[in-house]
């Protein structure tokens, strides 16, 4: 099969296309024919040589794809050959065929492209899990994500918006703050202009949000407690700025507020199927009656894998990046 290996750690140059052999589905997994595959931050970070995969998965890059089942493991009774499905996966989504474990695999929701459902998992399963399970966030609450147009940002913008949260968020040109305010962003500030710290000071009369959702970490972990309400929720998912970072605790006492954060590559098939359950139930009828959708930015040829990472790393894109498979 096609694959797409990190030679060395270093630059999107080091991704070169390889011949592997396909591997085989164990137990209670099966064997995905992959037609798209999802580009993500932590394929860069992993290309970097700063982020190894888990024990026992592939070292080859890819956290989510779309395709078709082609073969089944022992045990697996749920999921048949031929069906047409999107998965989270530990690694080895940017290969020919990939295998996933039951748990993390979902039906393609009706009327999707290939394309469109490889770009569902890693974004979808993460900010569910952060925003809904671990920050309890609620409709008739308030939350500031950070980076709007990025593939988390689109995604937690409409999630939100779908249950009944009002949406702040950062974006660093006047285009992009176009792109959230179209996906549903009740206030897009463009944090090269403004200083988003005082316009949601402003736009809730002093009160802050309930929640902030942050990839940026850096001097932003200060500024975001500035910015939360009372009995706040801030949940750090990366650190695009670095990941040291230097605040006041009193505000945190005062304010009562819950710092947390968390990674979902390295956590157990049975904590990922309990999400995967969740978004079946309350998420894909959103997407199946056009409610929701994930935006897509660009789409290349798996072999072009390292313009691909280029563009990723120039954070000029809106939405998702996806690599497609001939064949």
């Amino acid at each position: 099969m096609l694959a797409i290996e990190i030679t060395e750690p270093g630059g999107p140059e080091v991704l070169q296309a390889t011949e592997r052999e396909k591997p085989e589905p164990g137990h209670g997994e099966v064997l995905i024919e992959v037609k798209a595959a999802g580009v993500n931050r932590p394929d860069v970070v992993q290309r970097k040589g700063l982020y190894p995969p888990p024990p026992g998965a592939s070292d080859i890059p890819g956290l989510e794809v779309a395709g078709i089942i082609a073969s089944l493991g022992d045990g697996v009774t749920s999921m048949q050959i031929g069906d047409r499905v999107c998965a989270l996966v530990p690694g080895g989504g940017y290969a020919g065929y990939c295998t996933a474990a039951t748990e993390t695999v979902l039906p393609m929701p009706k009327g999707f492209s290939f394309i469109e459902a490889a770009a569902i998992p890693e974004t979808f399963f993460t900010v569910w899990s952060n925003l809904f399970d671990r920050a309890r966030l609620m409709g008739g609450e308030t939350l500031l994500v950070h980076g709007g147009s990025s593939g988390i940002g689109s995604t937690a913008i409409q999630l939100a918006r779908a249950f009944g949260v009002k949406v702040f968020t950062t974006a660093g040109s006047a285009e992009k703050v176009r792109f959230c305010e179209e996906l549903g962003a009740d206030v897009a500030v463009n944090y090269k202009d403004q200083d988003f710290v005082e316009c949601i000071a402003s736009e809730t009369a002093g009160k802050g949000v309930n929640v902030v959702l942050d990839m940026v970490g850096g001097d932003y972990i200060a500024k975001n407690i500035e910015c939360l309400a009372m009995d706040g929720r801030h949940v750090s998912i990366a650190f695009l700025a670095g990941p040291q970072v230097q605040f006041n605790m009193v505000a945190v006492m005062l304010k009562r507020l819950v710092l947390t954060g968390s990674t979902l590559r390295a956590r157990d098939n049975e904590f990922k199927g309990a999400i995967a359950q969740k978004l079946k139930d309350h998420v894909w009828p959103l997407m199946e009656a056009g409610t929701i959708k994930p935006v897509i930015d660009s789409v290349f040829p798996a072999h072009e894998a390292a313009a691909a990472h280029r563009l990723m790393e120039t954070s000029s894109h809106k939405g998702k990046i996806i690599l497609v498979f001939e064949g």
